[in-house]
């Protein structure tokens, strides 16, 4: 859908006509990158093809959508802050968001505190630049320390709401089967910004008694996206941010988008 500039003009547009105010952007997909990180990314499920050569500054201005937010790694923000912060002010966000962390082991005790300690020092230098630090969740967070606690508690607990606050991501909280309303009600007001995504089957007709669950379009599955919202509601959440995975409806994301907006436009008033 955003193959070449024209592509990507038009996909964009088609989410303004939906009622997508705004959109989040990937900093290894919106630039040039080398060849062993668009490897790593395709092999992680999230190929970036053509998407670094196109003018991104020049389809968010066109398009009219905000950018609500730029996704980049912890690496990264360490150790060239000034060159994620200047991205991050070209694109007009305030906030910069970790999106976990790849090959780590989240069940290591010393790992998780000397990655809060780490996300505390990130966070601390991009308020510097003018900026936020927020981390976002997938399901891994939620494996067990030796201790009895949850990755995610520590990170939680162990981060300075000075320097560190969450983008909550409910679809993989439920994946791994925690409930996402204890977490988002432990996370009050430091959840600045919620990624939205329901989960369900789309099977059909006669079948076993055990269904194949994936991502759905909101409020075609079995997650209660309402409860959830009135949480976030509750916590002054800044922005819900779809995340639509794969599972798409007619094998296109445009159209999956499309269907999810009806949802967004009823209950996200």
């Amino acid at each position: 859908m955003i193959g070449n500039q024209k592509k990507a003009q038009d996909t964009l547009g088609r989410l303004r006509a939906s009622g997508y105010q705004g959109i989040e952007l990937c900093s290894y997909m919106i630039r040039p990158m080398p060849f062993i990180i668009r490897a790593l990314t395709r092999l992680a499920g999230m190929p970036m093809g053509k998407s670094g050569k196109l003018n991104w500054k020049e389809l968010i201005d066109e398009s009219g959508l905000k950018v609500i937010s730029l996704h980049s790694d912890l690496g990264s923000v360490l150790k060239r802050t000034e060159e994620v912060a200047k991205e991050a002010h070209l694109y007009g966000t305030k906030y910069v968001v970790i999106t976990g962390m790849h090959h780590f082991d989240y069940t290591d005790e010393k790992a998780v505190y000397d990655l809060a300690n780490n996300l505390n020092e990130a966070g601390k230098l991009l308020k510097n630049e003018g900026l936020s630090l927020l981390y976002h969740n997938h399901n891994c967070e939620f494996r067990r320390l030796k201790s009895g606690k949850m990755a995610y508690e520590v990170l939680i607990e162990e981060t300075n709401p000075e320097y560190v606050n969450f983008e909550f991501d409910s679809y993989w909280a439920a994946d791994i089967g925690v409930n996402p309303e204890y977490w988002m009600g432990k996370l009050g007001q430091r959840m600045k910004l919620w990624h939205i995504n329901d989960r369900g089957s789309k099977q059909t007709g006669p079948l076993s008694s055990i269904l194949k669950t994936d991502s759905c379009e909101l409020g075609k599955g079995s997650m209660d996206l309402q409860g959830l919202l009135e949480i976030a509601k509750e916590n002054e959440v800044e922005a819900v941010v779809l995340e639509s995975h794969r599972n798409w409806e007619q094998k296109s994301p445009i159209i999956s988008a499309e269907i999810s907006s009806q949802f967004l436009k009823e209950y996200v008033k």
